[in-house]
């Protein structure tokens, strides 16, 4: 086969490969209030927002005080008709533009308006889902939010593609501020991690689980995570949470190196990113063997640590390209890093994904970059005398978008 042939053979393969996304912030439509979709809620996106104030001066009480669609005229204006929307998010929304059938600098916002569903249903999901190659989703669900507690209960059904994952960050970040909301709930808890406290977290997650039935369990934590013996965050995993993902079979997902804030001004667009140490990772993998870990770390400096990290613990998986790491560049230095120390054992990617249309243009992005890094790879070995067959690449590219990660949460 010509270099030419098997780079198109590569490509192909790759664009139309049925992703499993394992980890994004949607919803189904029948969660209605959280579910996240329309021209507005893309322009809104919080990397679009940061990038939108450096782009003349307003006030960030006066960006925030408008509503919605305001705040979307705005992006749009500084984003698009100030400047050219060269960033990775500004150019996805082009991106989704283009996949929806809207020519966008011709049709404008208003045009991008029409073509995408704020108030999507199944078929809308299904659609854009289908545009995106995407087969399966798992989501980011609160056992501490009460709106979307109220749908689990009232027995909302499920999207098929959805599938679910039980988020911690407020159990192992800040235990104190939820003691309150498990009192609530009828969790006989304090501040001080008795045996009676402990017994009644154990009983709050299992009843999570047992009320969403997860694929894994996961929290993120800040470039400063530490795992330890006598802080309140150390021992609810050592006491509570390891040893119910042990018993259940259940991975915990660790999203490591999220600095909250930085620039408060900005919200939820203020986060920022910092390098965080390796060896809490490398003590829960030695410590516990019998638990499987799924590991993000935000930082760029951190990726070659943690593709070492997997070479010596296969209760580990090194999963995406996370937040700030999700650009065409980053995604292929890290991608044939991590090929060229795990061979196709990792999980290539995930969308993180929190408007529904983002799908579109974050897995068109990540095909045609991992595309191009697979041809790389397999140029390079058929010249070192192992032809690589389609068969070859096939497995390949499943086991790197969707095989790896259903095989690692097998119960």
């Amino acid at each position: 086969m010509s270099e030419n042939a098997q780079r198109d053979m590569v490509h192909e393969i790759v664009m139309s490969a049925q992703i499993t996304d394992m980890h994004t912030h949607l919803f189904p439509p029948s969660f209605k209030s959280l579910q996240m979709s329309g021209a507005d809620n893309v322009l809104t996106y919080h990397y679009l927002i940061a990038e939108s104030m450096r782009v003349g001066r307003i006030s960030y009480e006066s960006f925030f005080s408008m509503d919605l669609k305001a705040q979307a005229e705005f992006i749009w204006e500084r984003l698009f008709q100030t400047i050219t929307p060269l960033s990775e998010a500004a150019s996805g929304v082009a991106q989704i533009a283009q996949m929806m059938g809207v020519h966008l600098r011709r049709d404008g916002l208003s045009g991008l308006r029409e073509a995408l569903t704020a108030d999507a249903d199944d078929a809308y999901v299904d659609k854009v889902l289908s545009l995106a190659g995407v087969e399966h989703l798992v989501m980011t669900n609160d056992p501490f939010s009460d709106e979307e507690q109220s749908y689990w209960k009232s027995g909302a059904p499920l999207h098929p593609r959805f599938h679910a994952a039980l988020r911690l960050d407020p159990l192992v970040n800040t235990f104190e501020d939820v003691i309150p909301l498990l009192v609530k709930q009828g969790y006989s808890v304090t501040s001080r991690l008795t045996d009676e406290t402990v017994s009644q977290v154990r009983r709050f997650l299992e009843d999570c689980v047992e009320r969403i039935h997860p694929l894994y369990v996961a929290f993120s934590a800040s470039d400063t995570f530490e795992f330890g013996e006598e802080d309140s965050g150390s021992q609810l995993l050592r006491r509570v949470v390891l040893p119910l993902c042990e018993e259940r079979r259940l991975p915990l997902a660790l999203m490591i190196g999220a600095k909250r804030r930085v620039n408060p001004g900005l919200q939820s667009a203020g986060d920022s990113t910092g390098k965080a140490s390796i060896q809490p990772v490398e003590r829960l993998c030695r410590e516990y063997p019998n638990n499987k870990f799924l590991v993000s770390l935000l930082s760029r400096e951190n990726q070659h640590e943690l593709a070492v990290t997997a070479r010596k613990f296969d209760n580990l998986m090194p999963f995406g390209c996370w937040w700030f790491l999700n650009t065409e560049s980053l995604i292929d230095e890290i991608t044939r890093m991590r090929l060229e120390l795990l061979g196709p054992t990792f999980v290539a990617q995930h969308s993180d994904a929190r408007v529904l249309e983002h799908v579109l243009y974050k897995w068109q992005l990540s095909r045609k970059v991992i595309a191009d890094v697979l041809s790389d790879k397999y140029e390079a070995l058929s010249k070192r005398g192992w032809p690589v067959t389609r068969a070859d690449v096939e497995r390949d590219v499943a086991a790197l978008f969707g095989k790896n990660f259903w095989d690692f949460v097998a119960r």
